[in-house]
């Protein structure tokens, strides 16, 4: 451990423990040395999925009974840092997404033949996951979504677009929102369905090319008369948003896991350049001058992580976390930007440098203050509740 790097907390056991040392075993054996070539190719080897999903890591949160791990919301927590910390927020972004932010909504709502059918495959990650709610009018904005389904004798008949859907090529369990109640207003009406990879009526529109994450595929969706039988609606109908709004606390709970994990590596890799960097004939670490810098981004990066691990404790009893998850998501993405964009210009031209992992986090990073709720929402919900 470097000097840097945080301390682990007392209260995680002992299983968790082994949890954070194998994933960073295999962050640093399978994924660093190959990230970037993943980064030119805009993709992740489908046997990293079935690689950690072997491993039990892709279904911690998951009922044991399907092949998952049964564990808490500190599970996640601890994945998500890992992953984080190689450096690469595509390919974090794209397991996340697959454990944690698409094929739970089958693991909580879905029924017995739902669950046996997908879970085991998504915990062994032979099958991955995306969750499409994004719509070109729709983002933060959930309960402006436009994607009509519409019953039919056979089963429900959907038409609409989806955007910027990670694992939105190479997926194959897709969990879509639609409104199944064209009179509804707002966010009563939404249901939500499982669409398997392959359905004729699921396009791919585009794969965008984007500032970062480029690890990690994101794509555009057209649904054109897309069928789906009538045991494909998942969970009660009308009640998609409740859900969708429900596994957002989740994902910001992630969304504050990858930004602790991230700061805690961008610091950490800071550090050591700063005590190797030569000038005014004296390494850079110390001028007390950069060295407070460090400093002041090392104790807001600690705030993160313990907001973040206050989050995952709660959420594990059974609390009310909308207010401190919509503060974590806030206050952990934008103090991230603060981190990231400190540490390149502690590294000079140096961080300037595509390629180089500071760089590359501060690209990364930039999306994590808009995905899974912009900041401007997230503070509106921490106003509510006030």
């Amino acid at each position: 451990m470097t000097e840097f790097e945080f301390q682990e907390p007392d209260f995680l056991g002992e299983d968790l423990r082994m949890v954070r040392a194998q994933v960073r075993r295999f962050v640093e054996e399978r994924i660093v040395p190959h990230g970037e070539a993943w980064e030119a190719s805009g993709e992740i080897p489908r046997e990293i999925f079935r690689d950690l999903g072997a491993m039990g890591f892709l279904g911690m949160r998951h009922p044991v009974e399907y092949g998952g791990g049964g564990m808490g919301a500190m599970a996640s927590v601890v994945l998500g840092e890992e992953l984080s910390r190689s450096t690469f927020g595509g390919v974090a972004s794209a397991l996340t997404v697959h454990s944690d932010m698409s094929v739970g909504h089958i693991a909580h709502r879905g029924t017995h033949e739902q669950k046996l059918k997908y879970l085991p495959a998504a915990c062994a990650g032979e099958k991955v996951g995306a969750v499409c709610v994004t719509e070109p009018n729709a983002g933060s904005d959930v309960a402006g979504l436009k994607t009509r389904a519409v019953r039919t004798k056979e089963g429900w008949v959907l038409n609409g677009s989806k955007t910027f859907i990670t694992n939105g090529v190479f997926g194959d369990i897709y969990i879509v929102a639609a409104r199944t109640d064209p009179e509804a207003k707002g966010s009563r009406g939404i249901s939500l369905f499982i669409v398997e990879k392959g359905n004729p009526g699921l396009k791919i529109a585009r794969k965008f090319d984007k500032h970062g994450w480029r690890s990690s595929d994101t794509a555009e969706l057209f649904l054109d008369d897309l069928f789906v039988p009538h045991d494909a609606l998942l969970g009660e109908e009308g009640k998609g948003f409740y859900y969708i709004m429900s596994t957002f606390q989740n994902e910001r709970l992630v969304v504050g896991a990858l930004a602790s994990g991230t700061s805690s590596k961008a610091i950490e890799l800071t550090v050591d350049y700063l005590r190797q960097r030569q000038a005014f004939g004296k390494p850079l670490w110390e001028q007390p001058v950069v060295r407070n810098k460090v400093a002041w981004i090392a104790a807001k990066a600690a705030a993160v992580r313990a907001l973040t691990y206050q989050c995952a404790q709660m959420i594990d009893e059974g609390k009310d976390t909308v207010r401190e998850v919509s503060m974590l998501k806030a206050f952990g993405a934008e103090t991230l930007q603060e981190v990231v964009h400190t540490c390149l210009q502690l590294h000079g031209g140096t961080g300037f440098i595509i390629g180089t992992p500071v760089e590359r986090m501060a690209r990364d990073s930039r999306i994590l203050t808009i995905g899974g709720g912009a900041t401007e929402v997230m503070l509106e919900e921490v106003a509510k509740r006030m």
